[in-house]
């Protein structure tokens, strides 16, 4: 009789860290359906949201990162680490994981460190070109660090990496074949190019800036728009869908869709964003944030935008440069297909079942 493995996985704070999570954890408990899974999370974060969603049970941990800048919130963080540190040991204690996974954010770093101290197989999923700190610290102990970009030897034992990419939504993988569909979906003009706006899964207020104050720049393109701009955001932008090409939406829950009917993206560049826009296939023009740790997002973008695979517009530059780099995707089939085929060759199509596979030795 097979082993009904305990299986433990950590990360959130954003949907970059959960969704890789939950696919990681879909694709395990197909290959072992009578294994048991536990998420750990951050308390306050959407992870207690959207796990219980996905089917998995969750256990919430009192921890948020450190300020970048010097706030009263700071003072707490020693005394959330140790709480923090004090329940993923107890969590760890009645579980009894027989593998541990992290994909980054807050509540990866307690829960990972104290499943390495007790000498439980362990593996973290590093999504940036440029890693952040709990992972650095965790690299050490780790077993496996399963990674999306080249040259993160300068931040983690070799012996460890395995390139394997982003877990993503596998519904990405055949979107070609729905672009009449996805146009049905969302009521658009067949006629029109349409533009999609990715904010990530809260918004980003300069890109949302942006897109208000483009608006009739994007009709004298004949272009109508589907704007994700942010369930924080929502309520200052909704006004516009009464406008004839623009469609405004806190969140889109049928990604497939919407990335089937975009001609051209406009996108943020977080890690989970770049994986899935390179298996898309479209051109895309990144916005990186600029308000992230060591400004990886902006890391993430050059590794593409190095290969000729997209437009990278920082926020400074906004005003100067968008309308004439917009107009020159917009208006050329030509570009929009050089740009497209370019960043499709950056896909990592299997990086799920590459994940698991190292999992898998790591049970075994």
């Amino acid at each position: 009789m097979s082993k009904k493995y305990k299986i433990i996985l950590s990360g959130g704070g954003t949907g970059g860290h959960i969704y890789p999570a939950i696919s990681i954890a879909n694709e395990l408990k197909s290959r072992f359906p009578d294994a048991e899974f536990l998420f750990v999370g951050a308390n306050d974060k959407m992870e207690m949201e959207k796990v219980p969603q996905a089917g998995y049970k969750i256990e919430g941990l009192w921890i948020s990162g450190i300020q970048r800048k010097l706030t009263l919130k700071n003072l707490s963080f020693p005394f959330k680490l140790i709480s923090s540190l004090m329940r993923s040991r107890k969590i760890i204690k009645q579980f009894k994981p027989d593998v541990a996974i992290g994909t980054g954010g807050f509540a990866s770093g307690p829960l990972l460190q104290v499943a390495v101290s007790k000498g439980i197989p362990s593996l973290i999923q590093e999504q940036n070109s440029y890693p952040g700190i709990t992972n650095k610290i965790l690299a050490k102990k780790a077993n496996k660090i399963c990674v999306a970009y080249d040259g993160l030897e300068r931040f983690f034992p070799k012996d460890k990496i395995v390139k394997t990419g982003n877990p993503v939504r596998q519904d990405l993988l055949s979107i070609d074949n729905k672009v009449v569909e996805a146009k049905d979906f969302f009521r658009l003009k067949h006629n029109k190019r349409t533009l999609l706006v990715l904010g990530g899964s809260l918004g980003a207020r300069r890109v949302n800036e942006l897109i208000e104050s483009k608006l009739e720049f994007f009709e004298t393109q004949n272009v109508q728009i589907i704007w994700q701009c942010g369930k924080l955001y929502y309520n200052m932008y909704r006004q516009y869908s009464n406008l004839e090409h623009v469609q405004v939406h806190a969140f889109l829950n049928r990604m497939d869709m919407a990335y089937a009917a975009a001609d051209v993206i406009i996108s943020r560049a977080g890690a989970s964003s770049v994986s899935e826009l390179c298996i898309v296939g479209k051109p895309v023009i990144f916005i990186p944030s600029p308000n992230v740790a060591e400004d990886h997002q902006t890391k993430n973008a050059n590794a593409v935008v190095e290969k000729n695979g997209a437009i990278l517009i920082k926020e400074e530059d906004l005003e100067v440069d968008f309308e004439n780099k917009f107009s020159q995707i917009a208006n050329s089939n030509e570009k929009q297909q050089e740009l497209g085929e370019n960043i499709k060759k950056l896909a990592l199509v299997n990086a799920t079942k590459d994940i698991a596979d190292e999992v898998e030795k790591l049970l075994k």
